[in-house]
């Protein structure tokens, strides 16, 4: 029996799945919204851990794709990424970060069971989803933002203003303010300028640094 662990921010989808696969014969030993929660579950277990982590590409604690895939395939356990595969950056990025491969909401249930299977047995999950995501992404550059400057983005671009943003992570206002200013002109330099905060908001989006669900509607430039 395949044991599977379910991190996904979306009840109806864990459960929908979970079901599903019980129904096929696997066991899952987790189902949780982020990856904080299964790892605490992970460390106070005295079972074996998931042989597969399902996990969704964008969740809405704020967590980045690559610290969730990288803090699993720490553990020992393999990732497939259960998502709309529609935004090239995150796919890349979650890919970068270790994730054995990703398998589209979209498709049958049977399709995404069976890729969770294929991935416990350590073969190379073989799907279209995320290469046409990837191959169709040639206009993508990244702009390689430190994990800071992605903290303070990802509060920023959702509409907190810059004292609260800096507040919240405990830096000063002025730190948080030569952050942005760089994340700016990171981005001008890989042709993808983002000079107002709606800009910003975009671009974290596309790379996958905020959920499509976490976006707020940004105030002020």
């Amino acid at each position: 029996m395949t044991r599977v662990a379910l991190i996904d921010d979306h009840e109806s989808v864990r459960l929908g799945l979970e079901l599903a696969l019980v129904r096929d014969g696997s066991v899952v030993v987790f189902s949780g919204e982020t990856v904080a929660q299964y790892l605490a579950w992970a460390c106070s277990t005295n079972d074996p851990l998931a042989d597969v982590v399902v996990l969704d590409l964008g969740l809405g604690d704020g967590s980045t794709v690559t610290e969730n895939v990288a803090r699993v395939v720490a553990t020992g356990t393999p990732v497939v990424i259960h998502s709309v595969a529609d935004r090239p950056a995150a796919v890349r990025e979650s890919l970068a970060a270790g994730a054995a491969g990703v398998i589209s909401k979209s498709s049958p249930t049977g399709d995404v069971i069976a890729a969770i299977a294929t991935v416990a047995r350590g073969e190379p999950l073989d799907n279209v989803d995320w290469a046409s995501a990837v191959d169709g992404d040639v206009a993508f550059a990244d702009a390689q933002l430190s994990q800071r400057e992605r903290e303070v983005l990802s509060l920023y671009a959702t509409g907190l203003p810059l004292k609260i943003v800096a507040d919240r992570l405990g830096i000063a206002f002025s730190t948080a303010k030569e952050n942005i200013t760089r994340v700016r002109t990171k981005y001008i330099e890989v042709g993808r300028p983002a000079p107002t905060k709606v800009d910003l908001l975009m671009r974290a989006m596309e790379d996958g640094i905020i959920d499509d669900s976490a976006a707020g509607a940004p105030r002020g430039a």
